[in-house]
């Protein structure tokens, strides 16, 4: 019998609920707002429960030969649910996660802690003033997937910030951005732009129905100064059970459009998804 109870708790961007999920004794959904924000199962942390996350971590199984570990930065806390995959996939490696909201922090660390002797070190702070001082060249990977409620800051959105971001990775790392939108792309597009303006590889990861205009969802953003795995990156995403799609090149360029890159001083969120896009009973 599954005696787990829900946890509600106040936190600084608004209320936050742990979930317990009656299908798997160690699954856990946490909500900011009735917004759904991770999924973890602390019993497998190899189960990635969101569709988007698994796109993210398709990447990080392609940055480094398997089971190699990696210096990670992740910008967006939520419970975690990248960190412990790739403590477990790669252990040894070191991760930063830098975490906004003091209130959810210390829940996450009350009720669902980090495995024990996993490298994961948790700072409260905003994502880019913590960047701006972060060591340069000391990340393989940055994994950007930052939402005020559900909206991407605007702040972590401009060249100026990418420029940031680039600065704090090594030659040979990856960009990974988690970000959300509907046609007309009017937020995508100019986000393809800005980072391609950084970065000279760049692909999108997200499922056909949200690139041909159909629906509001999230797209993956996946940029690095080195040729990307896209051949690994393509099968996978092709495998998963929301099937998604990668473009590149030519077609990447078709989907920005005549799009420009955001500075700093034109910078805005993400848009407000439609009622119901992620909300959770």
């Amino acid at each position: 019998m599954d005696e787990r109870t829900p946890v509600r708790c106040e936190v600084d961007f608004g209320t936050a609920r742990l979930l317990p999920d009656v299908d798997r004794p160690g699954g856990w959904l946490l909500t900011l707002d009735d917004a759904p924000q991770s999924y973890v199962d602390v019993a497998d942390p190899g189960h990635l429960e969101f569709e988007y996350v698994r796109r993210l971590a398709h990447a990080l199984d392609a940055a480094a030969d398997p089971g190699e570990p990696l210096d990670a930065v992740h910008l967006g806390g939520g419970a975690l649910t990248l960190p412990r995959y790739l403590a477990a996939t790669r252990p040894g490696s070191r991760q930063q996660v830098v975490e906004a909201d003091h209130g959810l922090v210390r829940l996450v660390a009350e009720h669902l802690p980090p495995p024990p002797g996993a490298d994961i070190t948790v700072h409260t702070a905003d994502a880019r003033d913590w960047l701006a001082a972060a060591p340069g060249a000391s990340a393989d990977v940055l994994v950007a997937d930052v939402f005020g409620g559900s909206r991407v800051p605007a702040h972590l959105t401009s060249v100026e910030y990418l420029r940031q971001a680039a600065r704090v990775l090594r030659p040979d790392g990856l960009y990974l951005a988690n970000l959300a939108d509907a046609a007309p792309f009017a937020f995508l597009g100019p986000q393809i732009a800005t980072v391609g303006a950084v970065f000279p590889h760049v692909c999108l990861i997200a499922e056909p129905g949200v690139l041909r205009g159909r629906r509001f969802g999230n797209a993956v953003l996946v940029a690095a100064a080195r040729e990307l795995p896209l051949a690994h990156l393509t099968r996978h995403a092709a495998r998963d059970a929301l099937p998604a799609r990668v473009e590149h090149g030519a077609a990447l360029r078709k989907l920005a459009a005549d799009s420009r890159p955001v500075t700093d001083a034109d910078a805005v969120p993400s848009p407000q998804p439609p009622p119901g896009a992620f909300s959770v009973g």
